[in-house]
């Protein structure tokens, strides 16, 4: 297996900590304040996408979507709007608007059922979101069936469904997070600055939880065959999964780019959301170079649904070329 290493310099310095306190991290609230009114149907199931990677069973929910206005205040903030809006334009987009999705995976190895962060949970129904549970129950999986849940990294839209109604949403399963990123926002120094928020979060919804969580670092292992990799810069501690199986891989990139234009074509546009903009450019080129050369399938959180696809290298950057039917022959 080809694995990364990264440097363990200092994880984050003072500046993108005041990111950290806007909603559209910090809880479902976001679908409030940044999506239109609409009619929500609750009838059809949310979408969701199943294929394998060797023999585990893949399954990709959408958990919900949220359009924002201005691009640029979000991705290539280092930039100006005209050359975000351009650049948008050239790849069949709008200049002034984004949608941004949230796509937690599940992994069934047989043995064990895997789920790869929980979306944004109760919190955004109002607004259309946090439809991971019905996506689940889509496929045949109840809460119930979940035997261990990861967390990629501890902003809201990936731990928001992690408890229900002020239960665990997941009753019989054990946590898998990262050492640095839990430590990070659990430590009681976030209080009064611009982290607080993220950290009130993580305190409600992951902490209750730490006697029962793995506490991985670098190469180690969530079960035979899926193996976290350090990826810094969007958070201290922000992990990816390489999964293999039967000599098929797949890397879950998390939120190393989160969009497929701004982010892939041009991963050294600084984004809102990397608490240190410079590391998380370093590690999107890292990562995806990785995954061009060996020509590695991975999926994104954010990436359009299903979110999966793979990475062709550009003078610029990268391209994201969506899968088709590579896992299915």
């Amino acid at each position: 297996m080809t694995s990364i290493k990264f440097d363990r310099r200092a994880l984050l310095g003072t500046a993108g900590l005041g990111i950290i306190a806007s909603p559209a991290i910090i809880s479902g609230r976001a679908f409030a304040q940044e999506s239109k009114p609409q009619a929500i149907d609750r009838v059809t199931p949310p979408d969701i996408h199943k294929f394998k990677v060797g023999g585990f069973q893949v399954l990709v929910v959408k958990d919900g979507a949220r359009p924002s206005g201005n691009p640029q205040e979000t991705f290539g903030t280092n930039q100006s709007a005209e050359a975000v809006g351009t650049l948008l334009n050239e790849n069949f987009l709008p200049a002034d608007k984004f949608v941004n999705s949230f796509s937690p995976t599940l992994v069934d190895t047989g043995s064990e059922v895997i789920l790869f962060d929980t979306g944004l949970g109760k919190a955004a129904r109002a607004q259309g979101g946090g439809r991971l549970i019905e996506g689940l129950a889509a496929a045949g999986y109840m809460p119930e069936d979940i035997s261990i849940v990861v967390i990629t990294h501890m902003h809201g839209d990936h731990i928001g469904g992690i408890m229900e109604d002020g239960k665990p949403a997941f009753p019989k399963a054990r946590y898998v997070a990262g050492e640095t990123e839990y430590n990070f926002w659990s430590d009681a120094a976030r209080a009064g600055t611009p982290a607080e928020g993220n950290h009130k979060a993580v305190l409600a919804n992951v902490k209750p939880h730490a006697e029962k969580m793995t506490f991985l670092k670098d190469g180690g292992d969530v079960v035979s065959g899926i193996t976290a990799m350090t990826a810094p810069g969007h958070t201290p501690g922000h992990l990816i999964f390489n999964i293999e199986s039967e000599g098929k891989r797949l890397v879950l990139t998390a939120d190393t780019a989160n969009h497929y234009i701004l982010s892939l074509e041009r991963p050294e546009w600084e984004v809102r959301f990397d608490m240190d903009k410079a590391q998380a450019a370093a590690t999107r080129k890292k990562v995806y170079d990785m995954i061009t050369t060996d020509k590695i399938a991975f999926l994104g959180y954010h990436m359009p649904f299903p979110a999966v696809g793979f990475a062709e290298r550009q003078e610029t950057g990268y391209r994201f070329v969506p899968k088709t039917y590579q896992f299915d022959i």
